[in-house]
């Protein structure tokens, strides 16, 4: 697929949604229907006696009055929330014939007073392992409202392990067969009944609608969640989805293989790759990239809106100068540039045979907070996430728990292959998608969608939205692109009566980079599935700073701009256009082309 067919990017998001949309064109003659709100039919406490669930234990039901502070989302304001029922609880509790240790899938569900007649399935990041607040994530940054305050019922778990101390992410869960298949898709699969059912019982009816919403390895639940339980959701938020994880995390160990070379050795006699790049190494990349795309779309202001043309219209090895000497932030180092341009054309083994998809070129990839490169490649990939991940959850089979001996030098060890007793790309890398008696599903087959076509979530006539910062560092938005450029040509004209992808630019993962990454989808999901209609234009806001609580801002939002710059994001492969005429900090002034 060449850039030309992919078309100029699209752009995503919104704080506001709907400026413009148009009726699903659904064919079938579909009516979609609302939720209709209810209820409680008994009290909190009831609950304790009159829900039964095969294998499922509450281990605390509390009525929580109105008022109560709390964070909206990952990173949300505090805002005040609802009256609701709390409830917390195992599923499927056991203990493992691998490993010995015990296991179960906990939950926290939050059953609203004021029930909107939604379920809210909130699937979390990471390797999970813990019980987040069933708040209700709405995803983006600095959210000001949640599943909870617009009504939903609310469901979070821990996807069926729970991490260890000094095991950031539970990665050592994975030698538990049981829990690695958990993990990848049986925990939304034995969740989803249970949490209809105890709503059931509580309002004395099911929800009318169910969704779906989670980012990064929430997005992938929720891509495989349209894929294997599509007929039991009706909306899927899909947000920076790692839907081929094991492969993003191979890809991941491989980076830090290339970054060594190029790195200062640390105290630990191991190479440092926080030093291949310095940050004016990277600023400068990011501001060479700026330079020769910002006016691609038609307009000059400090961001790139159409990623795709900047793909052919940048290149590393002409638009950055070459250093003679060490790199001083105004040029980078022939080695340097020669490890950037594989890094962006993607992981390969020794052969040149591809083990992830190339990441675009994009002026926010290289920001400075959390959700940018510097975290992914250089903090998360040499431990303890990425090298646990792969070691005791992908890997078939798993490497032995020694590599976790030693201080933490040993996982970086494994990262670093060193003295080929780690991870080698071509001798591991294949196990992601091997099996053996013991472990009898691959990661590959365990983590990711098994039928890429979704046809489970079209029949039932669902409705996904994706959404992924343009500059993601670590699931490539590229693998998204083609993800849904194979979609399309399965569905032809009507794909996107199904399924729309926005891109945000400049955003990092998740959230952050030099974007306007404060956005609602929920609601632009609620009006596709519930009303008919389809988001055609979503409205997306900078969090700088002043305009927010001062921890919810975004310090990467460039000063040139209007700290609460607004746009209108466009489903791809559409981009926003300005006008003409009138502010461009205003969404109001552009146009999806």
């Amino acid at each position: 697929m060449s850039d030309s067919t992919k078309g100029s990017l699209l752009f995503a998001a919104g704080a506001t949604f709907l400026l413009t949309a148009c009726l699903d064109g659904n064919s079938s003659g579909y009516t979609p229907t609302e939720a209709v709100a209810a209820s409680p039919a008994i009290s909190c406490s009831d609950l304790t006696t009159r829900f039964t669930y095969a294998n499922a234990t509450l281990t605390s039901v509390t009525a929580v009055a109105a008022g109560a502070t709390e964070a909206a989302g990952s990173t949300g304001l505090t805002v005040a929330m609802p009256a609701y029922c709390k409830v917390l609880g195992k599923l499927n509790q056991r203990v493992s014939p691998v490993d010995g240790k015990t296991y179960a899938i906990s939950f926290e569900m939050r059953l609203p007073t004021n029930w909107n007649g939604r379920f809210f399935h909130q699937v979390n990041g990471g390797t999970d392992g813990a019980v987040v607040a069933a708040t209700g994530d709405i995803l983006g940054g600095g959210q000001t409202s949640s599943g909870l305050t617009k009504g939903f019922s609310v469901l979070s778990s821990d996807a069926g392990h729970a991490s260890e101390a000094g095991a950031i992410g539970g990665g050592v869960f994975g030698i538990d067969p049981q829990a690695r298949i958990d993990y990848g898709y049986n925990a939304v699969a034995a969740l989803t009944p249970m949490a209809k059912s105890l709503i059931k019982t509580y309002y004395a009816k099911g929800p009318d609608k169910s969704y779906v919403v989670g980012s990064s390895n929430g997005g992938r639940h929720a891509m495989v969640a349209a894929s294997r339980f599509g007929d039991q959701y009706d909306g899927f938020l899909a947000g920076s989805p790692g839907f081929n994880l094991p492969k993003a995390a191979v890809a991941q160990l491989w980076g830090v293989q290339q970054y060594a070379p190029i790195s200062a050795m640390g105290s630990n006699a191991r190479p440092d790759i926080t030093t291949s790049f310095t940050v004016a190494d990277t600023k400068l990349v990011s501001d060479k990239i700026l330079a020769k795309c910002d006016a691609l779309d038609g307009l000059v202001d400090n961001t790139v809106s159409d990623v795709i043309a900047c793909q052919s219209a940048f290149n590393i090895a002409t638009d950055v100068p070459t250093c003679s000497g060490s790199p001083d932030g105004t040029c980078l180092t022939s080695a340097q540039k020669t490890v950037l341009a594989a890094v962006h054309a993607g992981a390969k083994n020794s052969a040149g045979a591809a083990l992830y998809s190339k990441f675009l070129w994009d002026e926010g990839i290289y920001n400075t907070s959390s959700s940018g490169f510097r975290t992914w490649k250089f903090l998360n990939s040499t431990g303890p996430r990425d090298p646990l991940a792969v070691a005791f959850i992908f890997m078939t089979p798993p490497v032995s728990p020694t590599v976790l001996s030693g201080a933490g030098t040993t996982l970086l060890d494994f990262a670093l292959n060193y003295n080929g007793l780690g991870f080698s790309v071509d001798n591991d890398a294949p196990k992601i998608s091997a099996t053996n008696s013991t472990y009898t599903e691959s990661s590959m087959s365990f983590m990711t969608p098994p039928d890429l076509t979704m046809a489970k979530m079209v029949a039932n006539h669902g409705k996904m939205i994706l959404v992924q910062g343009a500059a993601d560092p670590i699931f490539s938005v590229q693998d998204t692109i083609n993800w849904y450029e194979g979609f399309k040509t399965n569905y032809g004209t009507s794909a996107t009566d199904s399924a729309r992808l926005f891109i945000v630019p400049g955003m990092g993962h998740s959230r952050g980079g030099p974007a306007t990454d404060q956005y609602d989808m929920v609601d632009a999901l609620v009006n596709w599935v519930e009303k008919g209609i389809a988001p055609s234009s979503v409205t997306a806001k900078a969090r700088g700073t002043g305009t927010i609580a001062a921890s919810s801002a975004n310090a990467d939002v460039p000063a040139s701009w209007s700290p609460s710059r607004t746009r209108i994001l466009c489903p791809y492969p559409a981009i926003a256009k300005y006008k003409g005429t009138g502010s461009i900090e205003d969404a109001a002034n552009f146009s999806c082309q």
